[in-house]
């Protein structure tokens, strides 16, 4: 108590009498009571309000430019993703195929097969098989391409027929020339959609090469890739590297579950659908299927652009009624997918909000078209798995949890737990040190987090009491300060 003049340390040292108010009984009654010469002084434990509303905008101007300090280096961070898009997409491209074919890559070793040798048989073998598929398909829509050409062209005929008869008696010209326009719109947006694709594969380079370096770094991660996190943990050291390694194995193991659940839900939705295009007789039936498997990697969008393409089809091909059949059958199909099967597997694999994987597909697309709506729900759970990490990280140093009550992916996943828990009780400990800087001389001491048991400590009760003993002290030096200034006058 250094800080106080010599004549009020006795006053501080009388008001120890109740810990809590840190009133002594003679002055409780004295200030509680004033008489009316001695003054009212029920508004001692005030200050200007000026004062208040000063740290009020001292707080927010502190956070305002912590705010801008963010903002600009995710500019910079941004701005450096878009100097080295060339290189980034392709590794991106390359880690999500990496999640499909691990599995039979690592089936391969455990049996024995050489790392190169299994890398190039899982990667020849699933190419294979999708040279397969377009294979199979490529007749069917060779031949009935053609036709559906002319149905196309005499359903839009007929159309035009329909509208210029009664009751609408619409002009013939006017009619020519919408049609034209539409058709001139649909031409344009499939030009834009080729070029966006190609644009957003290739940039500068071309589409052949970027698949190319695609399926080379895809050969080198599968056969190279479990020598990653032994080498970044001799890199970024021992504690560093026990979280490394648990947030890149959580992140590893949400994406090979979202891309193995979007691949099933996708499956069932191009077999259904495939199988009630047949019993209906669209055309293309098959290839139609294979666009719905494909289209189902684009969450919402891709589902609603692959049951437009199959009812417009049906439309142009069979007439309106079967039309309505697929209809039916699209909305029947998305809604069990949507409500039953979607939610159960990927909320098992990235927990995301359906509002969050809406807004991030349409940012995505918007930002980087088709390529970035792809790449969009993957984006968003990987950043979904750094923040729930950091927030399982907050809760252990700030004493919420043990690092008991955590679930770790890997072996190293406790010892950065423990690791955490541990430096979060010293931290705890600074900090109660920090706030009750007058320890001593407010008779308080700073309990020992690291030693004591959890389940005998209410902290809250312990923050709660240290500033109200603080307060009541503070409380009392300045009722005397009054009072002594009170009898000089």
């Amino acid at each position: 108590m250094d800080d106080f003049p010599e004549e009020l340390e006795s006053v501080v040292g009388e008001n120890k009498d109740n810990p809590i108010t840190g009133t002594s009984a003679g002055m409780a009654d004295k200030t509680a009571h004033p008489t009316e010469a001695e003054g009212d002084y029920s508004t001692i434990d005030r200050i200007d309000r000026s004062i208040v509303i000063s740290d009020y905008i001292r707080s927010l101007s502190m956070w305002c430019l912590r705010i801008l300090f963010i903002a600009a280096a995710a500019y910079v961070g941004w701005w450096t993703l878009g100097q080295f898009w060339q290189g980034v997409l392709p590794v991106t491209l390359a880690l999500i195929l990496c999640t499909v074919l691990s599995s039979p890559n690592r089936w391969l070793r455990q049996h024995g097969v050489p790392g190169a040798i299994a890398a190039f048989l899982t990667i020849g073998i699933f190419f294979a098989a999708i040279g397969a598929v377009f294979w199979v398909i490529a007749p069917s829509i060779g031949r009935q391409s053609q036709a559906l050409y002319f149905q196309a062209f005499e359903g839009i005929l007929s159309v035009q027929l329909w509208l210029q008869g009664p009751p609408l008696n619409l002009n013939s010209e006017d009619l020519s020339s919408f049609f034209n326009e539409v058709a001139t719109w649909m031409q344009n947006q499939a030009g834009a959609i080729a070029g966006e694709i190609f644009s957003g594969l290739g940039m500068a380079t071309s589409v052949v090469v970027t698949l190319g370096v695609v399926m080379v770094l895809t050969f080198f991660f599968l056969k190279d890739g479990h020598r990653f996190l032994p080498w970044a943990r001799n890199i970024v050291g021992e504690t560093s590297g026990w979280h490394l390694t648990e947030l890149l194995t959580r992140a590893w193991k949400t994406l090979s579950g979202f891309v193995r659940a979007q691949a099933l839900v996708s499956a069932v939705d191009a077999v259904f659908i495939g199988f009630g295009l047949l019993i209906i007789g669209v055309p293309m039936a098959l290839a139609l299927s294979v666009i719905t498997f494909v289209a189902g990697f684009i969450p919402i969008i891709g589902a609603f652009t692959a049951g437009a393409l199959a009812v417009l089809v049906a439309l142009v091909s069979l007439g309106f009624t079967k039309a309505i059949f697929v209809l039916i059958l699209v909305v029947a199909v998305q809604q069990i997918e949507g409500n039953i099967l979607s939610p159960l597997l990927q909320s098992k694999a990235m927990n995301l909000h359906p509002v969050i994987v809406l807004l991030s597909v349409t940012v995505g697309g918007t930002l980087f078209g088709i390529i970035g709506a792809f790449l969009a729900v993957p984006v968003a759970a990987m950043i979904a798995v750094a923040f729930r990490y950091f927030q399982d990280m907050t809760s252990l140093r700030a004493g919420e949890k043990s690092a008991d009550d955590l679930h770790y992916q890997s072996a190293y996943g406790p010892l950065a737990g423990r690791h955490m828990e541990a430096e979060g009780g010293i931290f705890r400990e600074r900090h109660y040190q920090h706030l009750i800087s007058h320890a001593e001389a407010n008779d308080l001491s700073v309990p020992d987090f690291i030693d004591r048991d959890r389940t005998e400590v209410d902290f809250d009760e312990l923050r709660r009491s240290a500033l109200k003993k603080r307060l009541s002290t503070a409380r009392n030096i300045t009722t005397q300060a009054f009072d002594k200034l009170r009898k000089r006058k």
